[in-house]
């Protein structure tokens, strides 16, 4: 049995003749960096509901919420992307988001939609 010294430490992949792989976490964090996160806004016609959140992935998450979600999302089904804002940051995706929840008024998420106002 051959032991490999790169066990104990902190890998991102390994290969079995080659052992593992180290990088490191500034380059792991420039990577994160650059990941494209949106806000997105969805809309059921049929309720005529509006749903803010933030992701990735926004594809994934409208499927998640057409298909697979459950609470609000799953009562007011389907779903349709009306609007998206790509953010640098989850962190600012996020706080973008709250700002939107909180204006808490189907009017001003109209304008933000319709382009009146811009964030």
């Amino acid at each position: 049995m051959v032991e490999h010294a790169a066990v104990n430490r902190r890998v991102v992949g390994s290969s079995p003749t080659r052992g593992a792989i180290k990088t490191s976490s500034k380059k792991q964090l420039e990577v994160f960096y650059f990941m494209e996160h949106w806000v997105y806004i969805l809309h059921s016609e049929r309720a005529d509901k509006y749903y803010i959140g933030e992701s990735g992935n926004i594809e994934q998450r409208l499927e998640f919420h057409n298909i697979t979600g459950t609470g609000f999302t799953a009562r007011y089904r389907p779903w349709r992307v009306v609007f998206k804002y790509e953010c640098a940051s989850r962190k600012t995706a996020i706080e973008l988001e709250k700002k939107i929840k909180n204006w808490k008024s189907k009017k001003m998420i109209k304008l933000l939609i319709e382009g009146i106002i811009k964030l």
